[in-house]
């Protein structure tokens, strides 16, 4: 066999093959059967990721220092699940007509401290232990709220002997497993007001106070309401069907927190209370020179001021599975 000559060009040179060039791996090799092949790519696509990071960041430092003191300084938002979502379409932002529709629904009298209301609480037939010490904490937290054992009535019986002594809601636990799976709460309306909704909510990871560390004990001051995340049209009817279960005239001094979290569907319940610690101004140090001290610069309000929280208890999590109008009815 003839050996192939180099090209006199290439003479003191090594040839470069191009066909063993590195590229970057810019998909994740979670397709490659492989494992030793998928365990390979996946270092180099994670080395890519790193490697693109950081060019991006020393584009950025280069930017900033061109412009000098003009350049803005802009802080990375992170990417979460809630800043990433599409925007609902069904979400409810200064609508003129909802707020209207709001005014003069079941709920009104509430928000407007015109009724005050009284909740009725019973549980399923033959509850056990457990399901009272959730009880008892629900009567912390909302603060009208009337435990009447169950025994053999019905719902509708329940529903017609709290409505005839002035209840304005009904609330239905029930449980599986010894645990509490369920929440019903049926708007029985005030004595001119309307009747309805009602609504059943999933019950999840219930936490009772004495289970939740460094816990707090509550006063029977009214707490107040923070209701977040109900957006939507549905939302809002949820919200404040939540809503007229609590007094809206608050008593700041107890300084008790009732929060409904709405994210993701799920509505997570938290009592709080809150305090105000504010930092003392230190003394300036004293020069070398002379005994005199140095005045510190005065510390701005969020830096003097520290907002502390301390649970009180319960802790669970609510998610709707329905909604119906009118008080309940097996029917539906």
């Amino acid at each position: 066999m003839v050996k192939k000559r180099p090209d006199p060009s290439l003479k003191g040179k090594k040839p470069v093959n191009t066909a063993k060039t590195k590229t970057a791996v810019k998909r994740n090799p979670g397709h490659i059967s492989n494992r030793l092949k998928r365990s390979e790519m996946y270092g180099k696509y994670l080395q890519a990721k790193r490697q693109e990071k950081k060019e991006k960041r020393l584009q950025r430092q280069k930017e900033a220092e061109a412009l000098g003191e003009e350049a803005e300084v802009k802080k990375a938002v992170p990417r979460t699940l809630d800043n990433a979502r599409e925007v609902e379409p069904t979400l409810v932002l200064h609508d003129h007509e909802v707020a209207a529709d709001e005014a003069e629904d079941e709920f009104a009298r509430y928000f407007h401290s015109e009724t005050p209301p009284k909740v009725l609480v019973t549980t399923r037939p033959r509850p056990s232990q457990r399901l009272f010490f959730f009880i008892a904490d629900l009567q912390r937290l909302i603060p009208a709220l009337h435990f009447y054992p169950r025994k053999q009535f019905s719902l509708k019986e329940i529903c017609q002997f709290a409505a005839n002594r002035d209840f304005t809601h009904l609330m239905v636990l029930g449980e599986n497993a010894k645990h509490c799976n369920g929440m019903t709460i049926s708007h029985l309306g005030s004595k001119d007001g309307l009747v309805g909704p009602t609504a059943f909510f999933k019950v999840s990871n219930v936490v009772t106070s004495q289970n939740i560390p460094n816990h707090g004990a509550s006063t029977r001051h009214i707490p107040e309401l923070n209701l977040h995340g109900f957006g939507t049209r549905l939302g809002h009817r949820v919200g404040r069907l939540l809503g007229s279960l609590f007094p809206h005239d608050a008593e700041f001094q107890g300084r008790q927190v009732a929060t409904f979290h709405n994210q993701r569907d799920y509505i997570f319940v938290r009592h709080h209370r809150y305090i105000f610690e504010e930092k003392k101004q230190k003394t300036g140090k004293k020069s070398k020179d002379d005994d005199k001290e140095e005045p510190e610069k005065p510390m701005e309000m969020k830096d003097r001021v520290k907002a502390r929280l301390q649970e009180l208890g319960p802790r669970f999590t609510l998610k709707l599975r329905w909604l119906q109008e009118g008080s309940f009815d097996t029917q539906f």
